[in-house]
């Protein structure tokens, strides 16, 4: 989907470094490349996917091991901002190479303590740093943050996102869609949230509930990362808030099993071992994202809620699927709004500050409007 409107022409190409050849990386490139406003470097320390990636013709390839601090500092040089697709225990290296570049920082972390100190680095910088772009963290926040702004007082802010094979064929009703690290992450660690005003810690996998969405039964339930920085924005301004993960029936019930009763939650090495092992990657998935709010305006209780439900398409001549499509877009059109003069600022930028208009009328974020 290339880009004509002049409004977001550029006086020169930016240069844009992409970190991370993935299922992430890969598509990023060729929606900036798509977009015609791009010039993209492509860097990963694999090989085999910079080859697979050439394909696509998208961006200039660099193999370079990202945990060699001199040698990315070398590659980064020259370029307007960096995009880690990295697994989130690599992104505070990135950050301050990005930092000592002069470029702008962007990434799809989850992980609460790596954004914490990205935030540090961040401080008096002259380029942006914003962390947790992507789905969730990122575009629920963003959703979320824009239902808040509509009431005087708010009791209750819901953030639930999945994402989810469109037809699950085994007994977790779930497949593989992206990095399996973040997935067990996000079932193993602390969540936050907002609990009568004041912020508290949750245990992942707890608070199970159930709801439908146009006839479709859900579950969902307590993960790590997702709620992003909102929790420190809205602490004594909301009464209550949660992030949940969003499954099909029966998917906590197995997890709560192999993490608690047969010890995984103390091995994430070998639950990532046999996730990738056993459930097979699928592009045939759907993006449920689903965010309430229950407030008070002019003196009456009042809810509104935002939902969406986003699966893959063609981009560049080729199927993408579903997270693939939300979690690039979420990241390129941060970027895209930053570099523009759209979303002005220096140093940390939280997702809250987007507007939730302005996202969606961008040239990457109206990916979120891929319904059925």
């Amino acid at each position: 989907m290339r880009s004509k409107a002049s409004k977001w022409e550029f006086a020169e190409m930016k240069k844009v470094l992409i970190l991370g050849a993935g299922k992430i990386g890969r598509i990023a490139a060729v929606m900036l490349r798509e977009s015609g406003e791009y010039a993209v470097t492509l860097a990963d320390s694999n090989g085999h996917m910079l080859e697979i990636c050439a394909k696509d013709d998208a961006a200039t390839l660099v193999k370079v091991d990202v945990t060699d601090e001199a040698a990315l500092t070398e590659v980064a040089k020259g370029h307007d901002a960096i995009l880690s697709t990295c697994p989130f225990y690599l992104n505070v290296a990135i950050a301050r190479v990005a930092r000592s570049v002069g470029a702008s920082y962007f990434d799809v972390t989850e992980d609460v303590e790596t954004t914490r100190a990205i935030r540090n680095i961040a401080k008096d910088a002259d380029g942006a740093f914003v962390p947790q772009c992507g789905l969730a963290p990122g575009f629920i926040s963003i959703a979320a943050h824009d239902l808040f702004k509509r009431f005087d007082s708010v009791q209750n802010l819901r953030l639930r996102v999945g994402a989810l094979p469109q037809n699950p064929t085994n007994r977790l009703k779930y497949n593989l869609t992206w990095s399996t690290d973040g997935l067990i992450n996000e079932y193993l660690n602390p969540c936050e949230a907002i609990h009568k005003g004041k912020r508290i810690e949750v245990l992942p996998l707890e608070g199970y509930e159930r709801f439908t969405i146009d006839g479709t039964e859900y579950e969902a339930f307590n993960t790590s990362g997702g709620v992003g920085a909102l929790c420190d924005m809205l602490e004594g301004k909301v009464e209550n808030l949660d992030y949940k993960t969003v499954r099909y029936p029966g998917h906590q019930e197995i997890l709560k099993i192999l993490i608690e009763d047969l010890g995984l939650g103390k091995r994430p090495d070998l639950m990532k071992e046999i996730f990738e092992k056993s459930l097979p990657i699928t592009s045939q998935d759907v993006i449920v994202i689903f965010a309430d709010a229950i407030g008070t305006r002019d003196g009456e209780l009042c809810e509104e809620n935002f939902i969406r439900k986003v699966h893959g398409t063609a981009i560049g001549g080729k199927n993408w699927s579903a997270i693939q499509i939300t979690t690039s877009a979420g990241l390129c059109a941060v970027m895209d709004m930053v570099l523009t003069g759209k979303l002005a600022g220096k140093g940390y930028i939280r997702q809250e500050q987007v507007s939730l208009d302005d996202f969606l009328a961008n040239r990457f974020g109206r990916y979120f409007s891929l319904e059925d």
